[in-house]
């Protein structure tokens, strides 16, 4: 589930797993948006909704759980993290190549019915 283009015509897809941080999808967002510039619609298929604890650094063990650090979403592999629509291909896949860079994973760029990859 969620390994299709559903909403747009093309899309960025996840090749291994991987948690991604709130922010992580938040800056692959925006090179998306300011590579079509103000063209298209896109579609953000993760949420970043598993909580991340941490404590503070040179503290003894024991006494309870970290305070909440940042969100991630689990991210499997073949999962359809952007799709974008209304813009020409080579347009959408400059923009997921540009939003591949701001992500730890490796992404594969997919269309609707054609598969062409772009490598990161």
């Amino acid at each position: 589930m969620g390994n299709t283009v559903a909403f747009g015509d093309f899309g960025l897809q996840a090749q291994e797993s991987a948690w991604i941080t709130s922010r992580q999808i938040e800056a692959a967002r925006r090179a998306i948006v300011h590579s079509v510039r103000r063209g298209g619609k896109v579609w953000i298929r993760v949420f970043p909704d598993k909580p991340v604890t941490s404590k503070p650094a040179e503290t003894r063990m024991g006494s309870g759980k970290g305070a909440l650090d940042h969100w991630v979403a689990v991210v499997k592999r073949g999962r359809v993290l952007f799709e974008i629509s209304g813009v020409r291909e080579d347009v959408a896949k400059e923009a997921m190549r540009l939003a591949s860079h701001k992500l730890p994973v490796h992404t594969k760029f997919v269309g609707r019915e054609t598969l062409s990859e772009v490598s990161s």
